[in-house]
């Protein structure tokens, strides 16, 4: 995938996308009938799903608050943005602190489209096209070289993304990581989190119906232990690696899931 791959341009509405089902799940409008049909089978296995990404969104909020807040952080690097919602990543940033610098990447072509119309305004985030796994792409992209300095810590988001991609010796979850540490600052800190399940059945019935439904733009459904090897060499912040609606949460109002059939599962890791 570091072979710089020319990306499509064009949106298709006949086949789903994560990230329009996605936008369904956190009730967007910008999703087509075939992502909303994919969402009602996907619903009928793995009902728990609409609450789980509501609460993922919810996840990445606090964790962009904390790093800014907490951490000093100023600039993040979010692959796999998806599109646009309320209180994106340069929202929530630059609310508390102005000169914080974002910029997302998505091989999504409606992300690219709604993103660009969102941030014309805001000359200190940017939207870019490439796949997450086309690191020297992303790193030497005109508008990351503008907005990221990666001699200073750097937040970099792997938010609810790494089940998209398969594994790989070369581009696989841990090889991209491997390949962004590398280029990070010390005090750089990675929010990683996917989707698991340790229910070997449903594990390969989503992975079925995705990688079906998406005709191949799909990973897999991993387990705990896979997202636990990501973070390996990193300090993990507290409170470690859990469910995401149990990282720091603001309160208990949070959408329950109402089945454990497979969770959002992850944390943040800081660069020593």
């Amino acid at each position: 995938m570091e072979s710089g791959k020319q990306l499509s341009t064009k949106i298709d509405a006949t086949v789903p996308t994560a990230a329009r089902m996605y936008d369904h799940y956190l009730g967007g409008k910008d999703n087509y009938a075939v992502d909303r049909a994919a969402c009602e089978e996907l619903d009928k296995v793995v009902p728990s799903t609409r609450a789980l990404a509501l609460n993922n969104r919810r996840f990445l909020q606090r964790v962009v608050r904390t790093l800014a807040q907490e951490y000093g952080l100023r600039q993040f690097l979010d692959h796999g943005s998806g599109l646009p919602t309320q209180d994106n990543v340069h929202q929530v940033a630059q609310r508390i602190a102005p000169d914080s610098r974002v910029v997302y990447v998505d091989n999504d072509p409606m992300v690219l489209v709604h993103g660009r119309a969102l941030l014309d305004q805001n000359d200190r985030t940017a939207v870019i096209q490439a796949d997450l796994r086309e690191t020297d792409a992303i790193f030497s992209h005109p508008d990351t070289e503008r907005l990221i300095d990666f001699s200073q810590p750097v937040a970099v988001l792997f938010n609810s993304v790494f089940h998209c991609i398969p594994d790989s010796e070369t581009d696989g979850p841990l090889a991209v990581v491997e390949r962004v540490l590398e280029r990070l600052a010390p005090g750089s800190c990675l929010l990683m989190c996917q989707l698991v399940s340790e229910d070997p059945e449903v594990r390969a019935f989503v992975t079925d119906f995705m990688d079906q439904a998406t005709q191949g733009h799909w990973g897999r459904v991993r387990q705990e232990k896979d997202v636990a090897q990501l973070f390996e060499g990193l300090e993990i912040l507290e409170p470690g690696l859990v469910e995401v609606s149990t990282w720091r949460p603001d309160n208990d109002v949070a959408p329950r899931q109402l089945t454990q059939e497979w969770i959002e599962f992850g944390g943040v890791g800081r660069l020593p």
